[in-house]
């Protein structure tokens, strides 16, 4: 009989795609000659929304600012654990300012914050797993920075290194299924990273390329739900058949920035 899985009430922050564009190109999905419909950006976000909130989940919202198109991304400008923000110093110059309005927005709600010496873009890359903190490397965070999260957070920090530009944050190689498990696509690691991961998740649900290009990786999972683009349907048979419910949510034309479900969901723990 498939496990019955039982999920979680989640608090979440995000940002509306009101100045959504693609302005410039800092990752291979980055075309700014090709049309964006900024309508239709923002009409797929609200369904992610809706979606969460018809689930039973919490969001809050930070106010978009004119000039920040990325902005979206909420996952990029923080790692929130046990009430303590690890904010974000991002590798483009043209998302530096980005962290400022999400620290404020933290500040504002009573929140401490560190601001990190060394590039460190939030959930992008660190990712909380229940019990220690997956930290990614080779594409934009740093390894100071995951020695960084360590100090501040007070959690193990493990490194893993990514290799494919295609999936350039660790978003988009790896979610965490529960406290328990994750799922992965392997390909997207070093041959070292990928040893790490098989040791520390024998059990893990692994993904193909065909699942992690249709973003499929870049997903959120409350335990049971996992949210997830319906571009990657063979990947949610594959969760259902471990007894996960997967949430159909298209953010097709946010996927012209390299982004998907997790990364317009910032988590506060």
């Amino acid at each position: 009989m498939t496990e019955r899985r039982v999920p979680r009430p989640r608090r979440f922050l995000v940002c509306e795609p009101r100045h959504f564009a693609v302005q410039y190109a800092i990752n291979p999905w980055m075309h700014p000659g090709l049309p964006v419909d900024a309508g239709l950006a923002r009409e797929q976000w609200r369904s992610l929304i809706r979606a969460y909130e018809d689930h039973g989940h919490t969001v809050d919202r930070v106010e978009p600012v004119p000039g920040l198109p990325d902005m979206v991304f909420a996952a990029n400008a923080a790692l929130v654990v046990g009430g303590r923000v690890f904010g974000s110093l991002f590798h483009a110059p043209e998302r530096r300012p980005e962290s400022e309005h999400y620290d404020t927005w933290f500040k504002t709600a009573g929140y401490d914050v560190y601001r990190p010496e060394s590039v460190a873009e939030g959930e992008g890359d660190l990712v909380w797993t229940g019990r220690y903190v997956l930290a990614g490397t080779g594409f934009r965070t740093t390894p100071e920075a995951h020695r960084e999260a360590q100090e501040y957070l007070g959690r193990p920090v493990i490194g893993l290194r990514l290799v494919d530009p295609y999936f350039y944050h660790l978003d988009t190689a790896l979610f965490v299924l529960d406290d328990e498990n994750v799922c992965y696509y392997p390909e997207a690691f070093s041959p070292g990273s990928r040893e790490v991961l098989q040791r520390l998740y024998p059990e893990a649900v692994l993904a193909t390329r065909e699942d992690a290009l249709a973003f499929g990786l870049n997903s959120v999972c409350d335990g049971r739900h996992v949210f997830i683009a319906p571009q990657a349907g063979a990947l949610a048979a594959r969760l259902a058949d471990h007894g996960y419910v997967p949430v159909p949510v298209d953010l097709s034309e946010l996927h012209k920035a390299g982004g998907g479900i997790k990364c317009c969901t910032q988590e506060i723990r």
